[in-house]
């Protein structure tokens, strides 16, 4: 390996924490008829919280579900969004 794709490598590798690290940061919130989940964008589940009362337990369990899921979608695209970033200011791929 060539030391300009070793340092390319190294680029990526610095990069990629840095894109990490600020996934932390970024919260991602679903709405859903009961609740309200946030999550960051590395899709870990800051909180749940019940915005209205559910008639019944089988429908507030599906709802966080529900909720969960698209935060986590929204979470992803985020992600890769960033990260084709960062491939795009290397030449690999993005933008």
């Amino acid at each position: 390996m060539g030391i300009g794709k070793m340092r390319d490598m190294y680029r990526l590798q610095r990069d990629a924490k840095r894109v990490k690290k600020q996934l932390k940061s970024v919260q991602v919130e679903a709405e859903g008829k009961y609740v309200r989940v946030t999550t960051n964008a590395e899709q870990e589940v800051l909180s749940i919280d019940v915005i209205h009362q559910s008639p019944s337990h089988e429908e507030l369990c599906n709802d966080i579900v529900d909720c969960i899921n698209r935060c986590m979608k929204k979470a992803q695209a985020y992600a890769a969004d960033k990260m084709k970033d960062v491939m795009g200011e290397l030449g690999l791929g993005g933008q």
